[in-house]
């Protein structure tokens, strides 16, 4: 696809976080440095949060690229929907420790084991949780429960928790000041400024080899930012789309105004694939979002998010899809081309 057109060698906005790509704009090299400091500490919480597609996921993937593998294990948790006991088996789950079958005092004793002997072994053991915004309380107390364990003297276990802004309403509740005070670090990922943008899609581009083509002409990267507010996930998703639209108009420059009519289709497939209090909701009004008046609006906000999110998601799957089949198309009509021609002599 416009991959080969533009001679790049892979996927340059791919929505999956890579490690590769992995901007240091202001923002994300002081949380960098924050989880840095709070790995040197060796115990506790690290918090990290942003709104969605801020890159809090890419961050901590360019941070653990760099661990030396001797000296960390390291654990990942994405579903986040749990209980008490649905958290100490994910945990399990996620060190490779079978759990079926066993009860909490013996799942307990099987992680408290395991996480020994990675002390004994002159190791640390990490643990990632994502999207923690939607742990329970109960969760993240098994959580605060697990920070506790010690063998000689050392912690056992240090856990980063990477969620969207309202965990931190969450984290201010009274049940959790235990937890609170375990807390190591905690950082809050904001967007790209406008000239931070421009450096971000050019980083992107020539990390597959971009030499120019296509060239990003006047107006490009201020319509850019115009509607994408510098948030990395939502850049990525209209670049992509730039990118395609440039290959079938085959042009090799792309300006603002090419910015703006992809900007426009993408806002129109939103309202057709979204029923309409959803699609409306992306305007940001509370009651088009099925909620009460007076709703909060953070929540109207978060609610928008997901929609968006979730869009994403699905044009990201599309766009592999099309990736994927582009090529056996254009074989087939090249083939068709020859025995037209064949036939023709």
């Amino acid at each position: 696809m416009y991959t080969e057109f533009y001679n790049l060698s892979a996927l340059p906005f791919q929505l999956t976080p890579d490690a590769r790509f992995f901007f240091g704009s202001t923002n994300h090299a002081r949380a960098l440095a924050h989880l840095t400091y709070g790995l040197s500490q060796g115990e506790g919480f690290i918090i990290i949060t942003g709104d969605v597609g801020a890159g809090k996921t890419t961050l901590l993937e360019h941070l653990f690229a760099e661990l030396d593998r001797n000296r960390y294990v390291a654990a990942k948790i994405t579903n986040t929907q749990l209980g008490a006991h649905d958290m100490l088996s994910m945990v399990a789950g996620a060190f490779g420790l079978g759990q079926e079958g066993l009860d909490k005092a013996a799942l307990l004793r099987r992680i408290e084991g395991f996480l020994g002997g990675i002390l004994q072994q002159g190791k640390r053991a990490l643990l990632i949780v994502d999207e923690c915004q939607n742990l329970s309380i109960e969760a993240l107390e098994e959580l605060r429960m697990l920070s506790n364990i010690q063998s000689g003297g050392n912690t056992a276990l240090q856990s980063f928790l990477l969620g969207q802004p309202q965990f931190r309403t969450t984290l201010a509740r009274g049940e959790l000041e235990q937890l609170r005070q375990r807390v190591i670090v905690s950082y809050h990922l904001g967007p790209l400024s406008e000239e931070e943008t421009r450096s971000y899609v050019e980083h992107r581009l020539r990390t597959v080899g971009w030499e120019d083509d296509p060239r990003l002409g006047d107006g490009f990267f201020p319509a850019l930012f115009s509607h994408t507010d510098g948030v990395p996930r939502r850049i990525n998703t209209l670049c992509s789309r730039v990118l395609l639209f440039g290959y079938l108009e085959e042009r090799h420059e792309l300006d603002a105004a090419a910015v703006d009519e992809v900007a426009a289709d993408l806002q129109r497939e939103l309202q057709q694939i979204l029923p309409p209090d959803r699609s409306a909701g992306m305007e940001g009004g509370a009651a088009a979002q099925n909620l009460p008046a007076g709703a909060n609006p953070a929540l109207a906000a978060a609610a928008a998010e997901a929609a968006l999110e979730e869009f994403e998601r699905r044009l990201g799957v599309l766009e592999t899809y099309v990736q994927n089949h582009d090529r056996t198309i254009r074989r087939a009509l090249q083939l068709a081309a020859d025995y037209i021609e064949a036939q023709k002599a």
